[in-house]
């Protein structure tokens, strides 16, 4: 059901005919004055000859270009590509991101081909480890509901990447690209999943696949379970659907682990609105609103395969929204997890009441640090636009999880939750209602699920942060850089720095 990642990853140092591929892919900036051919390991003449005549064959440097050219016998491939990586000073200063997307543009376009050669300019070791993220993560593709593949072109199977750093250098930085591509592939393809095939009991079953020969424990409460224990968030939002709700934890605790972090994933498999329906328009979308649970579920799984010393566990929090004679009301009183009652104002504000639950059993297990990811508010979308997560909560750990985003190239950004919109929430009937303040949407949830996180062992409350990839998750518009269209998988790499942060900080 879940696809992984098929691709292979190598590289090449000096002579490029002993490796020949399909297409050798150097890369081309836009400088001040025109297109600026960046380094690469054509001769000299040829080097020059191409540099001369670049603005000639209409290319600009401007990023996602990708122009094929006949190949030069000195590079043992058939063809010759010039990717375009943006405004860029000089080669130094293509690093990371620049690199990451460049290489994922490049294999992207080149879907067709066997084998690809990138010779992008790779400084140190973490240079090449983004390009090989970058391969890995432009390779991906869904084609499992097509009855034939007549017209489509077969991802790129194969990539070199030259560089003069020694092979068993470099080998590690190539082991974690493709664990961290097949982490962010597996969430994309969850999000990719139509209504019919992905819902809380094939979610759950997802789950442990995925979780197959990895030291991970998976433990699955169904609805009896989910009823006998007191979860009225999830139970809640469940009940218009024939496809009963899931909470799923999935744990990886070594024995040697020096930290404990608790994941919490928004998991809505489809959201109509239930009784507060959604407009038409746009309502397929909806089959991306668990992508928070694809994103924590599949962050646990990597931290697993990098084989890190932390405990880290994911509360995956799974129901489909629907109306029915049996769906939850507008001014339905809801008794969470933990005894908390809630008015259900609207039932088109589910997320919050199925994260609710998940972020109280958390708080239970008192870990250091609590992260929530859900396709919370379309207010996330109008604050941030598509491709920028909103962070919110305490300030170690937002300013944390921008710092790793930054590094993982990913892009979030902290907001504040003003102590006003708290009194928006007040309910005549409940302790709270699931609703508040319109203006600043965003913030109000954020608020909301703040009121569900306990305290530790000394009676503080457990430092969180929520993160909102409304936008960011799923993607609309046409395929950029490594981002294909759909499901993109995004914060997957940003949770997994975060902790290799935690670790080397602890």
């Amino acid at each position: 059901m879940v696809k992984t990642t098929d691709i292979t990853l190598g590289t090449i140092a000096k002579d490029l005919k002993k490796a020949p591929s399909d297409a050798l892919v150097i890369a081309v900036s836009q400088g001040e004055d025109g297109p600026v051919l960046l380094g690469n390991p054509l001769g000299a003449k040829a080097a020059e000859s191409l540099a001369a005549s670049l603005g000639l064959l209409g290319i600009t440097g401007a990023a996602d270009q990708v122009h094929r050219l006949p190949g030069l016998p000195e590079t043992g491939s058939g063809v010759l590509v010039l990717a375009g990586v943006g405004k860029v000073a000089d080669d130094a200063l293509l690093a990371g991101e620049a690199l990451r997307r460049t290489a994922g543009s490049a294999v992207r376009q080149l879907a067709g081909l066997s084998s690809v050669t990138l010779a992008l300019p790779t400084a140190s070791l973490a240079d090449v480890a983004a390009v090989a993220e970058g391969a890995v993560l432009g390779s991906y593709s869904y084609t499992e509901h097509r009855s034939s593949k007549d017209g489509l072109k077969d991802p790129v199977g194969k990539v070199l990447i030259h560089t003069a750093f020694d092979g068993k250098d470099v080998q590690p930085a190539l082991d974690r690209a493709l664990l961290v591509g097949r982490a962010v592939n597996a969430t994309r393809t969850l999000v990719n999943q139509p209504p019919s095939h992905l819902y809380p009991e094939s979610f759950a079953e997802a789950a442990k696949e995925l979780a197959k020969g990895l030291p991970v424990k998976v433990t699955v409460w169904d609805e009896k379970r989910l009823e006998k224990d007191g979860f009225g968030g999830i139970l809640g939002v469940g009940k218009g659907s024939t496809r009963q709700p899931r909470l799923v934890k999935v744990e990886y605790a070594p024995a040697k682990a020096t930290r404990k972090i608790a994941l919490v994933g928004k998991g809505i498999t489809f959201d109509t609105g239930g009784i507060s329906i959604k407009p038409a328009l746009g309502m397929g979308d909806m089959k991306s609103d668990m992508a928070g649970a694809a994103v924590v579920l599949n962050t646990v799984l990597a931290v697993a395969g990098l084989g890190l010393p932390v405990k880290v566990t994911a509360w995956l929090c799974i129901a489909e929204n629907m109306p029915s004679g049996a769906a939850q009301r507008p001014a339905d009183v809801l008794t969470m997890y933990g005894g908390k009652t809630v008015e259900v104002l609207n039932t088109d504000a589910e997320g919050r009441l199925v994260m609710a639950d998940g972020i109280v059993a958390a708080s239970l297990e008192q870990p250091d640090v609590i992260i929530d990811v859900a396709t919370l508010t379309g207010a996330q979308l109008i604050a941030l636009g598509d491709r920028t997560a909103g962070v919110m909560g305490s300030d170690a750990v937002t300013g944390a999880l921008k710092s790793a985003a930054d590094r993982a190239g990913e892009l979030v950004w902290p907001m504040p939750l003003p102590e006003e919109l708290r009194a928006s929430l007040d309910s005549q009937v409940a302790d709270i209602a699931n609703i508040g303040e319109r203006h600043g949407g965003m913030m109000t949830a954020a608020v909301f699920l703040r009121e569900f996180v306990g305290k530790d062992a000394e009676g503080k409350q457990i430092p969180w942060a929520h993160v909102d990839i409304a936008g960011p998750s799923f993607n609309n518009g046409s395929p950029y850089g490594y981002t294909p269209k759909q499901g993109t998988g995004c914060t997957v790499r940003t949770l997994l720095a975060y902790v290799e942060d935690v670790l080397a900080t602890a």
